[in-house]
């Protein structure tokens, strides 16, 4: 189902018209309108029938934060978030491959904007179908707990497949990308994609959850507390968690033998999550013959996305990534 651009700037972020008949009551949105003229998501799909599964005791609202002061420019982060969805960015000309992107945030919340919606503009004017995902809070008191992010993604893979003829993409061509926390759910779908973190809802639970392939950008990666981004490492896994949980949720340290190929890209001067973040993935996959490119910035800090890496060398990753694309037959 799609809506109308003016219905949408109108009703904001989240008031889109849903995947589903009977699905709940959009959430709250940020107040005022968004920018004039740029593109907006088409469609909303929900992730789950009904509610998510494993809802906290305490009911969540879902918060919009509009951090930006330019009228021109949003920067919302959003958490309380209990209906799990991607927003949908059509290209004119579809070249028949998705990327299903996951923002950052620590954890705390989903920065939409600037490692979400700029991005999916970006891949869509280039012919590809991205989906930025809406996904669960871990500390936010979900039964599933840690899993709880992972889940989202493996669901999110099932149903681009799924819908694959709606959207007229290759159900095989359908690769993923995260920044920062969104990194480390980028990672841990493209290193345990076989993983049994939900019961199976649906036909489309008997897809693959496998990407074709992965970037995980200034990725959030190992939970060993040396290298750890400590808040996404506390929400995620709690004030002390054991030395197996650790290396369960680092995924650097679950890398199978048919992980996809990986475009790694890290600033080496980032001062929230270390580049050796992105070097032990590296050391990872490497260990285990996994096909990769790895790009490291002398400059570029942290969060960069689209929108702090312009003036800089990594202004350029976009389009390191979009060649890396090419060689791994994406598009």
């Amino acid at each position: 189902m799609t809506i109308d651009r003016r219905s949408l700037i109108v009703a904001g972020l989240a008031s889109t018209l849903t995947a589903r008949a009977g699905a709940q009551t959009p959430p709250p949105v940020a107040v005022g309108a968004l920018p004039p003229g740029l593109p907006q998501p088409s469609e909303t799909i929900d992730l789950w029938p009904g509610t998510a599964p494993g809802l906290p005791a305490a009911a969540l609202t879902e918060t919009v934060n509009e951090r930006s002061t330019d009228p021109l420019v949003t920067d919302r982060a959003v958490f309380g978030i209990s209906r799990p969805r991607m927003a949908v960015f059509r290209p004119d000309r579809p070249n028949g491959a998705a990327v299903l992107l996951t923002p950052g945030g620590g954890y705390r919340w989903v920065v939409v904007d600037k490692e979400g919606y700029e991005m999916a503009r970006w891949l869509a004017a280039r012919g590809f179908t991205a989906f930025v995902l809406f996904y669960r809070l871990p500390g936010e008191g979900w039964s599933a707990g840690p899993d709880v992010p992972l889940a989202d993604a493996l669901r999110a893979m099932r149903l681009i497949r799924h819908r694959a003829r709606d959207f007229a993409i290759d159900p095989e061509r359908v690769s993923a990308m995260g920044f920062s926390a969104g990194g480390h759910v980028c990672a841990s779908l493209s290193t345990r994609f076989a993983a049994r973190a939900y019961q199976p809802v649906d036909a489309a639970d008997r897809l693959s959850a496998k990407p074709h392939s992965a970037a995980p950008i200034y990725p959030v990666i190992s939970m060993d507390p040396a290298i750890a981004h400590s808040g996404s490492r506390l929400l995620l896994l709690g004030k002390a968690p054991t030395a197996e949980t650790e290396a369960l949720y680092s995924p650097d340290r679950q890398v199978p033998a048919d992980a996809p190929p990986h475009f790694l890209l890290h600033a080496e001067d980032d001062d929230v999550v270390p580049v050796e973040n992105t070097l032990r993935l590296r050391a990872g996959l490497k260990a285990r013959g996994i096909p990769l490119e790895m790009h490291l910035f002398a400059n570029g800090g942290h969060g960069f996305g689209l929108r702090k890496a312009v003036g800089k060398p990594v202004e350029a990753w976009p389009e390191l990534w979009r060649a890396w694309a090419r060689t791994v037959g994406l598009g």
